[in-house]
């Protein structure tokens, strides 16, 4: 029992001091990510000064008036997939920029070259996260340059960005692990009793394969074991990775709405290959059902082929984005009340910290539940596409 309590202790003080790492860094992304109120940039680009009351004036001593914190532009920035890997404050690990455009051909540089969107190269820029060209070739200050809208229609952005490094990452990461596994089944320790990481993982992919994958799909459910694990562990592995808020984790890759789409496109082509004959009368004319009936319920089983994949792909986006956000949000709330007196900003700190490491807990539990309901519902589409008639 002590050795339980002191696990759990050790558990929190992880979650807090990955909690604090985070604060950290969102209290140095307000601070530099707040402009001048007296500088803005159009939407063309362009740079324009603001006239500054005489009263902002007196108050700032220096002629800015002090910008309140944008919680909400920081917690999209951290959520975001982005050019570079942010460490801490104006640090970060630069990210390659591969880009292809019709009128200017192949470019590949360094992110570093934009300095954080400052400015301008080989003629492009960034606009938030979007690389964009602009009509000076020459390396200048991004506030003065000007975009083209043509050319910015034909640019290709095939970068490294931050989701597709992590995304790299978490493919070494299985690789690593599984063929250690199957090193250890077929050579290391064949015929004796797994051990380590092998006796760790065990237990996870046979849960996987007899009671979810077996009981959704049926007798041929062994054709499929290889895609719905790599699924689940995909999905769960990038889920912790990003609740670890340091370099080379903390990407909210499952977050993302393009990873998602993909992993449900993937479930969508297995299905529609191996859907038989029973399936596909049963949604273009489903037996025993009065035509006049088919003519309403026959678009709708249509609808349902494609609505399948998309739930799919909002559950798994919307879940794992909606807990990075109210965590985020946890840790705004010290700087927030901060903005009233260091006093009020650190009275709220225990209590915020408190909140964000419960929604830690919670969130691995999401990360295993969100891996576990993706593969349950793709076995149970795949399930229902093979299965056979009965008379």
């Amino acid at each position: 029992m002590l050795k339980y309590k002191r696990l759990a202790l050790l558990s929190i003080l992880t979650f807090a001091m990955f909690t604090l790492i985070y604060s950290i860094n969102v209290a140095q992304d307000s601070s530099h990510n707040q402009l001048p109120q007296n500088e803005a940039v159009s939407s063309d680009g362009q740079h324009h000064d603001d006239v500054v009351s005489a009263t902002d004036h007196a108050e700032s001593g220096a002629g800015h008036a002090e910008e309140k914190l944008n919680a909400g532009k920081i917690i999209m920035e951290h959520v975001a997939d982005a050019h570079g890997w942010h460490l801490w404050g104006h640090t970060e690990i630069p990210l390659p920029i591969i880009l292809y455009s019709s009128d200017r051909g192949m470019a590949l540089f360094s992110s570093s070259r934009f300095e954080h969107g400052h400015k301008t190269y080989n003629g492009y820029m960034l606009q938030g996260q979007k690389v964009v060209a602009v009509n000076e070739m020459g390396e200048m200050d991004a506030h003065h340059a000007t975009v083209n809208e043509e050319i910015t229609a034909n640019i290709f952005d095939i970068s490294i960005t931050k989701n597709v490094a992590s995304i790299f990452i978490c493919c070494g990461l299985m690789l690593l692990i599984f063929t250690n596994i199957a090193s250890a089944y077929t050579r290391k320790r064949k015929g004796l009793a797994p051990t380590g990481l092998q006796n760790a993982m065990e237990p996870i992919i046979m849960f996987v394969r007899d009671d979810l994958i077996k009981p959704s799909i049926g007798h041929k459910y062994e054709k499929y074991v290889p895609y719905l694990l790599t699924v689940f562990f995909f999905i769960w592995i990038a889920n912790l990775m990003g609740l670890i808020p340091v370099f080379p984790f903390g990407a909210n890759l499952t977050g993302s709405i393009s990873v998602a789409l993909t992993l449900a496109v993937f479930t969508f082509v297995i299905v529609t290959v191996n859907a038989n004959k029973n399936y596909w009368e049963h949604v273009f004319m489903m037996p025993g059902v009065p035509k006049g009936v088919l003519v309403l319920l026959t678009p709708i089983e249509i609808l349902g082929v494609f609505l399948r994949p998309f739930v799919l792909m909002i559950r798994l986006f919307a879940n794992i984005t909606a807990g990075h956000i109210i965590a985020l949000a946890f840790f705004s709330l010290i700087f927030i009340f901060g903005q009233n007196g260091m006093g009020v900003g650190l009275a709220v700190s225990p209590l915020t910290l408190v909140f964000t490491v419960f929604m830690t807990v919670l969130e691995l539990l999401v990360a295993f539940l969100q891996a576990y309901v993706f593969t349950m519902l793709s076995a149970v589409y795949i399930g229902a596409a093979i299965e056979e008639h009965h008379h």
